[in-house]
């Protein structure tokens, strides 16, 4: 997976409509969010969010959980997620997505 791919498939995810057919999950969302900042950033190395901040906390260790895996191996794991996504949808607009990823 090259990181034309993953920037197309950021670029996707980031254009969906709230109301399309193409409704990631909270796992999904999670998923997401933990390959991207692996991709940008590495290991987690921030410290844990304080007790009442929920969406932090579960963003953290959604990070924290794929400590060690390489920048290119997350653009695999975010890119092949966003596929199995837009190919169950299969509507129109996922398959030109879907076009757009591989040809990038």
């Amino acid at each position: 997976m090259s990181e034309a791919q993953f920037e197309k498939a950021v670029a996707i995810i980031g254009g969906l409509p709230k109301d399309g057919p193409v409704k990631p999950s909270t796992d999904d969302q999670l998923y997401f969010y933990k390959y991207f900042k692996q991709a940008k950033v590495g290991d987690n190395t921030t410290t844990r969010p304080g007790m009442l901040d929920f969406t932090g906390k579960a963003k953290w260790d959604a990070w924290t959980s794929v400590k060690g895996v390489s920048k290119e191996e997350a653009y695999k794991k975010y890119v092949d997620k966003l596929l199995e996504i837009l190919k169950t949808a299969g509507d129109e607009e996922s398959k030109k997505h879907i076009a757009e990823i591989e040809a990038a």
